[in-house]
């Protein structure tokens, strides 16, 4: 596989690269975190979310902190396969291996 074979779909809107980026470098990230970062309301965070989570490329922790409910999300290993497949396609790209 090269170049344009191994780009994903899943990864063409910048929020999911975006989320996707964030978390491969960090373990458990709260939902309200990633809504800061990327500057997002609810509602297009949750959708593209949404999206990540039916592909099983995240996984989902959902926990009470005090009364208050908290979502944290982690990179699965299919979604950390998935991304880095990507990311190489991306690199192979710029280099000129398609």
């Amino acid at each position: 596989m090269k170049g344009f074979d191994k780009l994903n779909k899943a990864f063409d809107s910048r929020v999911r690269l975006g989320v996707m980026s964030i978390l491969v470098v960090n373990d458990w990230v709260k939902y309200g975190d990633l809504k800061e970062r990327l500057s997002l309301t609810d509602g297009n965070l949750a959708s593209h979310i949404a999206s990540l989570e039916k592909l099983s490329y995240l996984e989902v922790r959902k926990e009470f902190v005090g009364k208050r409910p908290q979502t944290s999300y982690k990179i699965s290993k299919t979604g950390k396969r998935a991304f880095e497949q990507h990311l190489n396609g991306l690199e192979e790209l710029l280099k000129g291996k398609q």
